[in-house]
């Protein structure tokens, strides 16, 4: 399933291909949906907090052999932290804190394909509804 980035400025989009679980966390996030006791993005954005950090933005930073690979930025009382991530780890964080996304220029290059190309997908949330 692929979760597509879109960059205001473009004309094209930058799908990246998660699991359904991942997405469903995805679209948790975008919610706000609560289920009671905390999912593990939850968890660990709640970990972060209690520590004294925030969660400050998300990289899309590399992509090897259509594999993509991110980093989740931190700011804690010790400084900056920059942890490795999975992107839909990290989207499914960003989406918890409205924490701005962005991709590396030579990420979007070479991952870009046409809006048109996904223009028929379902948002998660209405097919989590189904």
């Amino acid at each position: 399933m692929p979760v597509v980035l879109v960059d205001v400025g473009e004309t094209d989009v930058l799908p990246i291909f998660i699991a359904f679980e991942e997405a469903m966390s995805i679209a948790r996030g975008l919610d706000a949906e609560g289920i009671g006791r905390p999912l593990t993005h939850d968890l660990t954005l709640d970990v972060v907090e209690e520590l004294g950090g925030r969660l400050d933005h998300v990289v899309i930073r590399d992509v090897e052999e259509g594999t993509y690979f991110a980093d989740v930025h931190l700011q804690t009382p010790r400084g900056e932290a920059v942890v490795d991530a999975r992107p839909s780890d990290s989207l499914a964080l960003a989406s918890r804190t409205n924490a701005p996304i962005s991709v590396a220029p030579a990420v979007f290059e070479e991952g870009r394909r046409g809006r048109g190309e996904f223009a028929d997908l379902q948002d998660i949330r209405e097919v989590s509804a189904q």
